[in-house]
């Protein structure tokens, strides 16, 4: 199993956490990978390991690139709008004109496969917010092993906020999810709520080891998780697990931890022959694990519902503020996760807000009577108006 990782190995890849120069980097995992055993339990590490090193050369090469006078694509675009929602899918499924009919995006909507070479923003308007919806050039088989674009695509993923993953109905859904599902998992990325979660927050020299348990370790303690790490050199950290978590899984997130990513399918070409079996077919393989939008981009059929859908997958909240004295509250709602509270809200608004709280007023349909005096702990629900009173 990857736990039996060789003393040096370990070493190894502590050199590579502290290399930040992309060829040292490389360089320094290449040495990791030769001190790395090949066998069956250190299969999955080996292939984290060779897909970062494929990103790597890839952005030597963009920088290559660039110092020669050639541009190349940007792959990383600055969030806007309440939540950025990647568009993922094969080729000529529907991304380009999805992004048409439902953004001010302006696109270029071919028959030819692969037209769709750098992402592409568009803005998607949800009652008083909006969502930025990101068109990813296509996947393919073999994208997570570095084919084409596909590395830079579920980069693009991985950072995104939420997915559509599109599908086009009139052929085979099943087989073109269940192969963006494939490349998905290969690179880390899951769409389902998983069991456990790990995440490791590196911290300045000097902070110590802290393990923030909620839920359960499975097969190991908190010793062995401090021992693990720090045979990686990994002294300063926040360890913060959710759920259930094997040793394993602990490991494995220092190489490359899995991200969940909020998701919607949309089935498109709804309008076309034999889609209705294959709409069918979907659902049942999905087993209503996801939730399926049935659309045609071109009669715009269904299109309508998709920023209600959105809005619902991403889990996420509307809360309005007002003034004190003021009688109208803010029209531009701070957007926020579910089950946040008055002192999160205070949080994103303004630091001193939360240094300096002293109580807050919140207008609720909820509520018996509104306002209503609250502390910080009090959880917020879409669409309260709050009103923050500082010391």
């Amino acid at each position: 199993m990857p736990a039996n990782l060789p003393p040096d190995a370990r070493k190894k890849w502590a050199e590579v956490e502290a290399t930040k120069n992309p060829r040292e980097r490389l360089l320094r995992m290449q040495e990791f990978v030769s001190l790395v055993p090949k066998h069956k339990g250190t299969a999955k590490t080996l292939a984290q390991v060779k897909k970062q090193m494929a990103a790597i050369r890839k952005e030597i090469e963009e920088k290559k690139r660039k110092k020669a006078g050639k541009t190349g694509p940007k792959f990383f675009l600055e969030k806007e709008g309440a939540a950025q929602v990647a568009l993922i899918g094969l080729t000529k499924s529907g991304k380009s004109s999805l992004l048409a009919a439902v953004t001010n995006a302006k696109v270029e909507i071919s028959p030819d496969p692969y037209t769709t070479r750098n992402p592409t923003p568009g803005i998607l308007t949800y009652e008083d917010i909006q969502f930025q919806i990101v068109e990813a050039p296509a996947l393919m088989e073999g994208s997570a092993d570095g084919r084409a674009w596909g590395p830079q695509t579920l980069a693009l993923a991985r950072n995104a906020d939420g997915l559509i993953l599109i599908v086009d109905a009139s052929q085979d859904p099943v087989k073109q999810l269940s192969l963006i599902l494939s490349e998905m998992g290969k690179a880390k990325i899951i769409v389902n709520k998983p069991k456990g979660r790990v995440e490791i927050e590196r911290k300045f020299m000097g902070a110590g080891m802290r393990v923030i348990l909620i839920g359960r370790l499975v097969n190991c303690t908190i010793r062995d998780i401090e021992e693990l790490l720090r045979s990686y050199r990994i002294t300063d950290a926040v360890v913060k697990i959710s759920g259930e978590a094997t040793l394993d899984e602990i490991e494995d997130s220092i190489f490359q931890s899995t991200v969940y990513k909020p998701t919607m399918i949309l089935a498109n070409k709804t309008d076309l022959k034999g889609s209705d079996e294959n709409l069918d077919q979907l659902q049942t393989y999905v087993g209503g694990k996801l939730p399926i939008n049935a659309v045609s981009c071109q009669s715009g059929e269904g299109l309508g519902t998709l920023g209600k859908t959105l809005f619902k997958v991403l889990d996420i909240m509307r809360v309005y503020t007002k003034e004190p004295n003021q009688r109208e509250h803010s029209r531009k709602p701070f957007v926020l996760k579910k089950g946040t509270t008055v002192e999160g809200l205070a949080k994103d608004i303004h630091s001193d807000f939360r240094r300096k709280f002293h109580f807050a007023k919140v207008w609720s349909r909820r509520l018996t009577f509104s306002p209503q005096k609250v502390g910080s702990t009090f959880i917020l629900a879409d669409g309260d108006i709050v009103e923050i009173h500082t010391r």
